[in-house]
């Protein structure tokens, strides 16, 4: 006994040390979109607690689906007002008993596990706990889902603030150089000095566009790292800003609204979750009706004392062999209150159910209308050929042209400060609408619950 309960001991210390915070998770220096997603499936805390929430209904399967385990009883008795005299003794063996003040009984049942097989109480409990598990495992890809709309649309914005943190770096240093060549033609009485320290304002100004695009690009990388699991410092990691250039997925060229709910309803984890609940609900509600049915336990009893022949005292406890059965009287309460919780239950199961597909063609309405409009804006912002003719293009040139034209002489500074200013005001917007344009796909893509890229 010492050695089993040693082994026991040891068997559950090593459980125990098993149970414990998963590694934290370590970015690389490049960071790219397909591994921010793998690093969210294998480290993400939120799936990891979905993981675990599965792993609790598979445990309620098993304990669904156990058999009881058959209880045994022992027991043993001295009648201590037996005569235990020489000739009570001798009697006894004249005769051929054997005379004991000892009675023994060993018994065992089964409890309750035939009747519980015959009565369908443990296939219901087990329809009970597998759909709960099946549940279970679509709550864990709904969260899924929902995590990676999270990442993608974080990554999004980490790459849309690299690009503007690099393009206020390229103003600042293009609006240094406008400065020394101002300086120079001030110097040589060019300009006024109200010009100058317009031009030196402006230059501040990019300056100071530098350091809040920087800390814009700071707390996006943080947040970023953050939903995939780091818990230490936030290295300054890399990501791959080609994930915002304009490129319609080929699903959603020709896809209507219609089309898209169809997909919704046929792949959406968190309906296939709610239908498992419904499903769960109903068997509760039979087990609940079956379990009116009394647990029947089935045992048998062996006891014996002393045995064979006549004497005096005689045995204290003939052989014998019992068969026993036992259940409960259901006199004073018979389940009404589990039944009408296990009804209220299917009642409310199909009302989530209801109204989660009515905000799934929420979802995928407000989805597509924000995806249509962002991709008219990326395409304003482009123009019919992409490389002129739209609104970026647009701004750039009327730039470039009154640059040429304020070194020249021929513009004012005004109108030169005006252009810049339109000019980085366009580029940042166009970064935000490719922004934008890649999270409604993202959210297009939670809505329906596929990728549709």
């Amino acid at each position: 006994m010492s050695l089993l309960l040693a082994v026991w001991i040891c068997a559950l210390t090593s459980a125990a040390a098993d149970v414990g915070l998963p590694r934290a998770t370590e970015l690389p220096a490049s960071l790219s979109l397909r591994d921010a997603v793998d690093l969210l499936r294998r480290h993400g805390l939120d799936i990891l607690i979905a993981e675990a929430a599965t792993e609790n209904a598979e445990g309620g399967v098993l304990v669904a689906g156990a058999v009881p385990n058959p209880t045994v009883s022992a027991s043993a008795g001295n009648a201590f007002t037996y005569s235990t005299s020489a000739f009570s003794q001798a009697d006894c063996r004249k005769n051929g008993a054997v005379c004991s003040p000892w009675s023994f009984n060993v018994g065992i049942n089964d409890s309750g596990a035939i009747a519980d097989s015959l009565s369908g109480k443990r296939g219901l409990r087990l329809q009970v706990a597998r759909n709960a598990l099946a549940a279970a495992k679509m709550s864990r890809a709904d969260a899924e889902r929902t995590l990676v709309l999270q990442v993608k649309s974080a990554y999004a914005r980490t790459a849309q603030a690299t690009l503007a943190y690099k393009f206020a770096r390229d103003v600042a240093e293009t609006q240094a150089t406008t400065l020394r060549k101002v300086r120079d033609r001030f110097n040589h009485g060019a300009i006024n000095e109200g010009d100058l320290q317009r031009i030196e304002v402006q230059k501040l100004e990019a300056d100071q566009a530098v350091d809040n695009a920087w800390q814009t690009l700071r707390q996006a990388r943080v947040g970023l790292a953050f939903l995939l699991g780091v818990r230490g410092a936030v290295p300054d990691f890399e990501v791959d800003t080609g994930v915002l250039d304009y490129t319609p997925p080929a699903a959603l060229r020709d896809a209507s609204e219609a089309d898209l709910l169809r997909l919704a309803f046929a792949h959406r984890p968190d309906l296939a979750a709610l239908g498992y609940q419904e499903q769960q609900a109903t068997s509760q509600l039979e087990l609940t009706r079956r379990l009116q049915i009394p647990d029947v336990t089935l045992g048998v009893d062996y006891a014996w004392g002393g045995f064979g022949g006549l004497s005096t005292n005689g045995p204290i406890q003939g052989q014998s062999l019992t068969l026993s059965l036992s259940f409960p009287l259901p006199v004073f309460y018979g389940l009404e209150g589990e039944r009408r919780q296990a009804k209220a239950q299917v009642a409310t199961s199909s009302l989530e159910r209801a109204k989660a597909t009515a905000q799934v063609s929420d979802d995928v309405a407000a989805a597509h209308a924000a995806f249509l409009a962002a991709q008219r804006l990326v395409e304003r912002m482009e123009g019919p050929r992409r490389d002129g003719g739209g609104l970026l293009a647009s701004a750039r040139g009327a730039f470039v042209a009154i640059e040429a034209q304020y070194d020249k002489g021929a513009a004012s500074l005004t109108d030169y400060l005006d252009a810049l200013r339109t000019y980085i005001a366009t580029k940042n917007e166009y970064f935000g609408d490719l922004t934008a344009y890649w999270t409604a796909v993202f959210q297009l893509e939670a809505a329906v619950g596929k990728d549709l890229r």
